[in-house]
């Protein structure tokens, strides 16, 4: 029977008093009543403090959603060949995110079950607010493969990545079959959700790489000040904005004749950016300048005083950062940022391990992130400072429209 709602789900000591211990623990190791039955707490007011942001609605949350300070970002393996195992972890995986998005604890929560068994929560995450978490799931081009039935429901937009000049990926932190971007306010809100999600799916998936981001390097709220990047750049100047519903219509949500499951969907390139910062840092600022085609201070284009006024793209060197990534400069290619710095520790060689986690939603990357990445990879003169060590794409489903529905569902009809 398809679970698919909290009201049709029986609580673990419903089934204790059916079958004993022993079938609790083999409901709670399946993971299905642990993801869907009843908890404690309440939603806090979205008007307040650590707020919880809306998990239902047309399109995911964690996209148009105003950036929140932290992320975590997980890409996984599907161990499974069952299909229907898959279904039921999908299911699992989004009565959960429902939960941990309003504050909940998954289940029945971290303590007060059976000693017996493990909690239905880790508990970490206990005595915080939501910190505006939003969970938002991606389906790579791996699990199109064939183990699913699924090869005929491959978007076609859903290609995979062409190999760009300088990239020097490591396949161990590129791909997955599924994602899972978490972010929030709290680091430790963000990493409670990807744990519970990894432990719901214990045997099902396994973890393939995953990403901590710190200090977002973009902005969606158009009355925000613009973040700066690890270099000390503001970086996303001309994001689109979450309230440029006509932007977003163009060039973020998949919309159309022909696009069956992912109507309502975009498409999502994560980079793994490393930079050079030693050696940026010993970089004179005029040259800085240059490479970006902006002032440090403000971040105004060239021969600009301000950081908003419209770049003269000419004055700029031609190998500009800013120059080249332009959508006039590619066609009027326009991506959605959602990026993060990190450190993840030293390379061995007496240097940090930083960079940008680059996060990138679009329509289409054929007419997205391929022809601008393109542009930068062959000229941009940050590529002294930088390399692409770690790829992913992702197709990202429509929201989930209510407590009946779940994350890919139209994608298995």
């Amino acid at each position: 029977m398809d679970v698919t709602s909290e009201n049709t789900t029986p609580s673990r000591r419903a089934v204790i008093s059916w079958g004993g211990a022993g079938l609790a623990l083999g409901a709670a190791a399946a993971g299905g009543i642990a993801a869907a039955a009843q908890g404690r707490g309440d939603v806090t007011p979205v008007g307040a403090d650590g707020a919880a942001v809306p998990f239902h609605g047309p399109h995911q949350a964690g996209i148009a959603t105003a950036v929140q300070d932290r992320l975590h970002f997980a890409a996984f393996d599907v161990k499974t060949r069952d299909r229907a195992e898959l279904v039921q972890l999908l299911k699992d995986w989004t009565r959960a995110a429902e939960r941990m998005t309003a504050g909940r604890e998954v289940g029945e929560g971290a303590y007060g079950g059976l000693p017996e068994a493990p909690p239905d929560d880790t508990g970490e995450a206990l005595g915080l607010k939501p910190s505006r978490l939003t969970l938002t799931i991606g389906f790579g081009p791996s699990l199109f493969d064939g183990r699913f039935g699924l090869a005929d429901r491959r978007p076609t937009a859903l290609v995979d990545l062409p190999k760009f000049p300088g990239d020097n990926l490591d396949a161990a932190r590129s791909g997955g079959d599924l994602c899972v971007q978490a972010c929030a306010d709290d680091p430790q809100v963000a990493v409670h959700a990807i744990r519970n999600l990894a432990r719901i799916g214990f045997g099902k998936v396994a973890v393939r790489w995953s990403q901590l981001g710190f200090g977002k390097t973009s902005s969606t709220t158009p009355d925000a000040q613009t973040p700066r990047n690890l270099f000390g750049f503001k970086d996303g100047t001309r994001n689109i904005a979450g309230t440029e519903t006509g932007r977003l219509d163009e060039f973020v949500w998949v919309s159309g004749k022909g696009e069956g499951w992912m109507d309502g969907g975009s498409y999502l390139v994560a980079r793994r950016i490393r930079m050079h910062i030693e050696t940026w840092d010993r970089t004179p600022l005029a040259e800085q300048e240059d490479i970006f085609g902006r002032d440090k201070a403000e971040g105004a284009p060239v021969g600009k005083g301000r950081e908003h006024d419209e770049p003269f793209l000419k004055a700029m060197k031609p190998d500009s950062h800013v120059r080249l990534a332009h959508p006039d400069s590619n066609g009027g290619a326009t991506i959605l940022r959602r990026g993060y710095s990190f450190t993840d520790g030293t390379d061995g060689l007496g240097r940090l391990e930083a960079g940008l986690f680059f996060l990138a939603y679009q329509r289409d990357v054929r007419t997205g992130f391929i022809p601008v990445q393109t542009s930068l990879a062959r000229n941009d003169a940050l590529n002294e400072y930088t390399q692409h060590v770690g790829s992913a794409i992702f197709a990202i489903p429509p929201g989930v429209r209510n407590t009946d529905d779940w994350w890919g569902r139209d994608m298995f009809a």
